[in-house]
């Protein structure tokens, strides 16, 4: 870290999470700050609200006197090219330096040090993203956790819930997945359900707080569990095959999020999925922080 204004062309970098927004400023070789902070007040259909609250933070995260040279962001629901266009140029008139804005999963294969590839994320949601030959970005999934998010924290309580909901349909006593979510949700009997996941107000992060279970269960013999772990490895590999049915090339698979690299056995199903769908894939978990890709975006504005 250092006090004084960095002699070198400053670049600055925002990886804007679901729950967490990490800022990076580098200067050469030398981080010049590094701040980490709960995301609060993301508005991303809101541009102007949105870039003013990225300005506020590369001024209160920078040492005093430093100016960025050039300022990139990966955004957590910025879900369509002209929505960050309409983030970017409100972030350029905030800080009169080029930006760039893109979705947050744009992040993964430059932080993997790729020129080109697929960026999966499965964490709370999930969604996954490329570009065509021509540099045109196509996104598949996101569609957040009532609709979609197959594969993420929010998606794979959903569907164990549904999975539990039949079961119990089907005249089946309450197994291991079912007795876990009871638990988890703190009511007594598997109809009650309904009501505790319809009653979140912040559905993704409040269903998603309850993944855990799912794999607990798997791992004391849940069936209903270890199908609804498959289920979503499958859909995750889904998305990467609904890009290259669209043309990206997806050689190379970098993957993130807590979900699917915290948990071993739904990453392997991930990859053998993905061998029957894209055998020519690689997946890439990623090790750098994401925000290193908004680094290298940033850098190439200079």
């Amino acid at each position: 870290m250092q006090d004084s204004p960095p002699s070198s062309p400053l670049v600055v970098g925002v990886d804007v999470g679901g729950t967490k927004t990490h800022l990076r400023a580098v200067s050469g070789d030398d981080v010049v700050a590094d701040h980490v902070r709960a995301t609060r007040g993301w508005r991303p259909h809101e541009p102007l609200a949105a870039a003013r609250g990225l300005a506020d933070l590369v001024r209160e995260a920078l040492p005093p006197g430093a100016l960025p040279s050039a300022l990139a962001v990966g955004a957590h629901a910025c879900e369509t090219p002209l929505q960050c266009a309409r983030i970017r140029v409100a972030l350029q008139e905030q800080l009169g330096v080029p930006a760039q804005v893109v979705g947050d999963a744009e992040l993964l294969v430059p932080a993997a040090g790729l020129d080109r590839g697929v960026g999966l994320v499965a964490g709370t949601g999930s969604v996954a993203v490329g570009r065509l030959p021509d540099g045109v970005v196509v996104q598949v999934g996101g569609w957040g956790a009532v609709l979609g998010d197959e594969g993420g924290g929010a998606g794979l309580v959903r569907e164990a819930a549904r999975a539990v909901w039949a079961a119990h349909d089907r005249g089946e006593g309450p197994d291991a997945l079912a007795l876990a979510l009871l638990d988890s949700f703190g009511v007594s009997e598997v109809p009650a359900l309904g009501a505790a996941l319809e009653s979140a107000t912040d559905v993704s992060a409040e269903w998603g707080r309850h993944a855990p279970v799912v794999f607990t269960a798997a791992a004391e013999g849940s069936a209903l569990a270890g199908a609804v772990i498959g289920e979503a490895a499958r859909a995750l590999a889904a998305l990467v095959a609904g890009l290259a049915a669209r043309g990206v090339p997806v050689d190379d698979v970098v993957v993130a999020g807590g979900t699917v690299l915290g948990r071993p056995e739904l990453y392997d199903a991930f990859t053998a999925a993905l061998a029957d769908v894209a055998p020519g894939a690689r997946p890439r978990p990623l090790t750098a922080a994401p925000v290193d890709g908004a680094v290298a975006l940033a850098r190439s504005l200079l």
